[in-house]
This record gives C-alpha cells, sequence and structure tokens, in this order.
C-alpha cells in the first residue's frame, strides 16, 4: 500500500507529524491510511478498533453532549465511564461535533476529503440525508472508500429496518440452533439461547474491517492504473452472521434437512461435546465442565482406550457416520467418566493421550491462564496521563503479525480529547474559530484533561 500510504502522507498536517510517542509506528500494515469512524455503539466502532490496533489513524466523531452510548455501557470506571469503551476505542482521537448541526456537517465534510476511508454504522440513508453521502463525498475525494455496516445491507426492502445485531442473528438462522433440542422434532425446545455477547455486531465488525482492507488493495491497483474510484464496503449484520453458518443451507437445498439445536455437541459430528466433572473443593455447589473434542477417528479410538471402553472401538464406531449413529451410547460413556473425576485429572489423563481438552473457565482463569501468559495476550493499558491515572486490562487485538508491534498505544480517550488538535492541526482553524464553534454548540466543551 505504498501509494496509499504516500498520499496520506501528503495530507498529513505539521501537528500530526509532531505526533505524541505513542503513535501507531511504520512497521504497521496500515501506517499512513486515515480513518474518519462515524459509527457508535460496536459494529462500526470494532473495525475502527482492528484498523486503529495495525496502525491506522482512526478520528472518531462524537456527540458533544453524551458522546458515543458505549461510554455509559454496563460497568463503570471511577470517571463513569466503561472500560468496555476503553477497550474498544483504543488507538482512537476523538473529536465531539454536533452533525445535526449544518457547521458540524461541514467540519466532518472536510475532514472526509483528507480521509481514505469513512466507517458508519447508521441507519442506511442517513448520511445521505445529512450531504455525506457517496455521491457528496465523492465529487471532492473520488477515491474514499466507504465501509458501511447496517443490518441488513444497503439495498432490499428490509433496508431501513433497524439493524441490532440480536433480531439479525434471529434472522439470520443463527439464533434457531441454539438451544436444546425438542427430542421428538430435533427443533427448538423452548426459548433459543444467546451468547452473552453481542456477537453479530462484531462479526459484522470484523467482515468490515476485512472489507475496507480489501477495497484498499482494489484502490492501490487501480492508483497503479493511474484510476481514481471511490468503493463502497456494504457490510449487512444479518449477512455477517450467514457467512458462519456453514453446510446449512447446501444440507437443506440438497438433502432437505432443516438444522436444528444441539444443545453443548455439534450436530452430524462426534464426540465433541461438554461433559461434567466433580466440583471442585473450593466451589462445591459450582457445576464444573470439559469440552473434548475427539471427533478424528484416531483421537476417538485414543479417548476410548483413556478411559478403559475399548468396547466401543472397532468397525461399528471407526468412521464419524458410525459413530454419529450411537452418539447417545458414546455420549454416556464419556460422560459416566469425566463425572467421577475432577477436571485436573481428566485434564491430565487425556492430555497424556493426545486428545484435545480443555476446561471451561471465566474471566478471571483466563486473566491468569499461563498460556494467556506467555503470549501477552492481556495487556496492562493506562488510562490518563502516565503517572496520574490507572490501568485496564484489555485483549490484545488478534491476529499477531510477524514483526509488527501491536501492542495498545493508548486506551479510549476521553469525549472530544482531540478536538482542537484535529480542528487546528488537520483543518488551520483558529482558536478564535473554535472558540465560537464551541459556543455555538457545534462541538464540544473543552475537555479537562486527554488521554493521549
Amino acid at each position: 500500500m505504498t501509494e496509499l500510504r504516500a498520499s496520506s502522507a501528503r495530507r498529513m498536517s505539521t501537528a500530526t507529524a509532531d505526533a505524541p510517542p505513542s503513535a501507531p509506528s511504520g512497521n504497521l500494515p496500515l501506517s499512513g491510511i486515515r480513518v474518519l469512524e462515524l459509527g457508535q455503539l460496536i459494529a462500526g466502532p470494532f473495525c475502527g478498533q482492528l484498523l486503529g490496533h495495525f496502525g491506522a489513524d482512526i478520528i472518531k466523531v462524537e456527540p458533544p453532549s453524551t458522546g458515543d452510548p458505549l461510554r455509559v455501557w454496563r460497568e463503570l470506571d471511577i470517571d463513569g465511564t466503561s472500560p468496555w469503551f476503553r477497550s474498544l476505542a483504543r488507538n482512537k482521537k476523538s473529536i465531539a461535533i454536533d452533525l445535526r448541526k449544518q457547521e458540524g456537517r461541514e467540519i466532518v465534510k472536510r475532514l472526509a476529503v483528507r480521509s481514505d476511508v469513512i466507517v458508519e454504522n447508521f441507519k442506511p440513508g442517513t448520511l445521505e440525508k445529512w450531504g455525506l453521502g457517496p455521491q457528496d463525498l465523492h465529487k471532492e475525494n473520488p477515491s474514499l472508500i466507504f465501509t458501511r455496516v447496517s443490518g441488513y445491507g444497503q439495498t432490499g426492502p428490509w433496508a431501513s429496518r433497524p439493524g441490532y445485531a440480536s433480531v439479525c442473528e434471529a434472522e439470520s438462522g443463527f439464533r434457531f440452533i441454539n438451544g436444546q433440542p425438542d427430542p421428538n422434532t430435533g427443533l427448538l425446545s423452548g426459548p433459543p439461547i444467546r451468547p452473552n455477547i453481542s456477537l453479530g455486531d462484531s462479526v459484522a465488525g470484523l467482515h468490515a474491517a476485512f472489507g475496507t482492507v480489501l477495497a484498499l488493495l482494489s484502490k492501490q491497483k487501480k492508483a497503479s492504473r493511474g484510476e481514481q474510484s471511490g468503493e463502497t464496503v456494504d457490510v449487512s449484520i444479518m449477512e455477517s452472521m450467514l457467512n458462519l453458518m456453514e453446510g446449512i443451507i447446501p444440507e437443506y437445498d440438497r438433502k432437505d434437512k432443516v438444522r436444528g439445536p444441539s444443545g453443548s455437541s455439534v450436530t452430524g459430528i462426534v464426540p465433541t461435546n461438554a461433559y461434567p466433572c466433580l466440583p471442585l473443593p473450593s466451589t462445591p455447589t459450582s457445576p464444573t465442565y470439559v469440552i473434548i473434542g475427539a471427533n478424528g477417528d484416531t483421537l476417538y479410538a485414543r479417548l476410548m482406550h483413556a478411559i478403559g471402553r475399548e468396547d466401543l472401538i472397532g468397525t461399528s464406531y471407526a468412521h464419524n457416520h458410525h459413530r454419529v449413529a450411537r452418539q447417545g451410547e458414546i455420549e454416556e460413556a464419556i460422560s459416566a467418566w469425566t463425572s467421577q473425576r475432577q477436571a485436573e485429572e481428566v485434564l491430565t489423563i487425556l492430555e497424556g493421550a493426545g486428545v484435545p481438552v480443555g476446561r471451561v473457565v471465566g474471566v478471571k482463569e483466563i486473566v491468569e491462564g499461563e498460556q494467556v501468559k506467555a503470549r501477552g495476550a492481556v495487556e496492562d493499558v493506562e488510562v490518563g496521563k502516565e503517572g496520574e491515572g490507572w490501568k485496564v486490562k484489555m485483549p490484545r487485538v488478534f491476529p499477531v503479525l510477524e514483526g509488527c508491534d501491536t501492542k495498545t498505544r493508548w486506551a479510549g480517550p476521553d469525549l472530544g480529547a482531540h478536538t482542537e488538535e484535529i480542528l487546528q492541526g488537520e483543518l488551520g482553524l483558529s482558536a478564535e474559530s473554535i472558540i465560537r464553534l464551541r459556543e455555538m454548540g457545534v462541538i464540544g466543551v473543552k475537555p479537562v484533561a486527554s488521554v493521549v
């Protein structure tokens, strides 16, 4: 992306050149790429987080009075800000602008002209209503990439529907296959089970980041041919979840199979399940489970030898389709063995036999785990000025790229922490103009202290 970096570098102001020590190093693959993040909550900002972690310069536009709603979601820290926000908004610069005001939209337009990518997750048509859509901005920045995240995409009869991840997970079929199966029909027995995270938003954010990088590569190829053409990356939360549905559609098409839920196992693969163990002495009333994945033919034989059930080895159990027909018998044998042992004993025996096994653990065990520590998979990130603030543990952003230092450079900033830096350094506004914009409510009040 040499050409992209060069074009972005030409747009950088002297203020950007005098960047803080925590600025992205040049060895990151997206260094020099400017991203204007207009999204809020999870899907769009998660895309921005991924791009920013690998070097892109992210300017996050937030409403002046409240900021991104995620700032006050779930648990709040001592300053009233969510640690989750500090994690999701890491490596970003916050500028507080009221997009409901024409003057605010003009500022965003000027920033967009100097950017490579816009990431947004408004309801389709919102940017067009504000005069900030592709047709408006491509006139002044023909190669601008629009990464647009919505519930159902920018087109189609459902485009205008509110795009909440939970609803999109249902409409994608994902929720239908999660829960307990009815013993008679094999379909849902009771309501579906949801993962205790906003999965659809994060999956859409992943697709958005991937699509953005593809668009940047396409832009580079076009530039090599002397062409300038912006692209739209149209990301639907429903379609992103549909992308995870493996063989469900082709199986329905070719075999008329409607896959339902499977509890803690997975349809058509045996054995792979959660198995009960004896409770820990420290928590005698809490169940303990391990996950065993021994669906490979050789692995299955190793497992049966390890638990002393050689009677379940042979031609009747040799391959996966044989075991699927005898799933109940196999699962009962494994559960009977694990339920008489504590999880550590199960792990020791099965790891010794070369069988994939792991504990079902909570966040405490994750943070304290030896593998997590050895890989640096959880970081301690400073919030506030060094020596005056506090640290927040955050999961490192993955994947790990050889030769790239992808440690978090700074935590999610205070609301509007970089407003003056960007308006003066990037757009050349005078101090008087900034005061006037603040008095008009176009930009937010000056924060007491910025994070970066």
